[in-house]
């Protein structure tokens, strides 16, 4: 006989576990290599101590002359606030009543609302660790005559979301919490539920759209690492090691543009890139060269299984969050995600995990994860931006 609370035991042991394996490692190449911890965790906010010069202590000298002179590299301090990551499966009464006499009935209930949630938050989680932090998603300039935005770009953009749009930082009320019904990135549309847009809003200015609720709350991702002025609390300008290398290119991806990435990125920063991320148009692109080029396609496989292709054993693997025309050459040794604790469920003062919603035959379950994406040396990473694709 399944009960409330066999259910109750099932969401935190079994689907816990499941939960933590997806989640933490089955995102994407990117996350996976990237380490987890709880250092450097100080109450709601992640400080980090890094060096930015090396030791001046170390020196060659004379026989009988004066011993280097030992000095403290120049350190700053890293600071950004722990992030708030929710995810929440609904179950109702209802159902569970009628599986309430047979197990198998109710652990396929349960199976199909935790792939669903895993699914969700393996596709929002993914698009964080490539966004700003801010939840921007892109910008709208104008209504399509079927009613459609048009937008710059549409890679962040998921059927499914509720976004929030915005004109010189005011929100336009008629679109709060539209949800994104689907996407044409052929002609880079979103269509939004609610009907039409024409005569709703009135275009001409740039509007701006965000992820519902989620402005300033999400991960600091690779578009603020290598977009912003500021970087966990300090400005670029004012901190040399906090710049990445970044080159416009326009022209179509080669062997020798990517050697000279890692090459630029090891010498300003003593870095050594170990994984190289990007878009889908880009990756064509390479293949493209390789062929024309009459080259073998080298490819390695993944401690995943997956196989990727292979720039000189460095694996370069596709993302759909990767802006167009990009190619990011990273260091996943100088990124750290930083956590208050892994995934949990929000328990009640009884140790519930499912909780009636007051007022309604339903039931709710939310997992947790207080955590932020911090890298320790933004100088030793690269994007070679503007490239032709395929």
């Amino acid at each position: 006989m399944v009960t409330m609370e066999t259910a109750d035991n099932a969401l935190k042991s079994f689907y816990l576990d499941a939960v933590k394996e997806a989640l933490d490692y089955k995102i994407n190449p990117f996350l996976a290599k990237i380490q987890k911890t709880s250092a450097d965790v100080v109450g709601k906010d992640v400080k980090r101590l890094v060096r930015t010069t090396m030791n001046g202590g170390v020196g060659a000298g004379s026989e009988t002359g004066a011993l280097p002179t030992a000095e403290s590299s120049d350190k700053v301090v890293l600071t950004s606030t722990l992030k708030n990551i929710y995810g929440t499966i609904e179950i109702s009464d209802k159902a569970i009543r009628a599986s309430a006499s047979d197990e198998g009935a109710f652990v396929n209930l349960l199976n199909d609302e935790m792939q669903s949630l895993i699914k969700s938050a393996k596709t929002q989680f993914g698009r964080m660790l490539f966004g700003d932090g801010t939840g921007f998603l892109t910008t709208a300039w104008s209504i399509d005559t079927d009613g459609a935005l048009v937008v710059d770009e549409y890679h962040l953009i998921t059927p499914g979301m509720k976004i929030q749009v915005f004109v010189n930082g005011v929100e336009v009320e008629a679109l709060r919490g539209r949800k994104v019904l689907s996407v044409d990135p052929e002609h880079y549309k979103v269509y939004l539920d609610g009907g039409s847009l024409e005569g709703v809003i009135e275009m001409g200015e740039e509007h701006k759209l965000y992820v519902y609720g989620a402005q300033g709350y999400e991960l600091t991702g690779l578009a603020a690492l290598f977009n912003s002025d500021t970087i966990y609390g300090l400005k670029k300008t004012e901190n040399p090691a906090l710049m990445p290398y970044i080159k416009k290119d326009g022209q179509q991806i080669t062997d020798q543009k990517m050697q000279m990435m890692v090459d630029r990125i090891e010498e300003r920063s003593g870095s050594k890139v170990n994984l190289i991320i990007c878009s889908w148009g880009v990756r064509r692109a390479l293949m493209q060269y390789y062929s024309e080029q009459s080259m073998p396609l080298p490819s390695i496989q993944l401690e995943d299984g997956t196989n990727a292709l292979s720039f000189n054993g460095i694996p370069v693997v596709v993302d759909r969050f990767c802006p167009p025309n990009t190619m990011y050459f990273l260091n996943t040794d100088d990124f750290k995600l930083h956590q208050l604790c892994d995934w949990k469920w929000l328990e009640g003062e009884d140790g519930k995990v499912l909780k009636q919603v007051p007022g309604k035959p339903v039931y709710t379950a939310t997992l947790v994860k207080y955590a932020e994406l911090m890298c320790d040396r933004p100088n030793g990473q690269g994007v070679l931006e503007d490239l032709s694709e395929a």
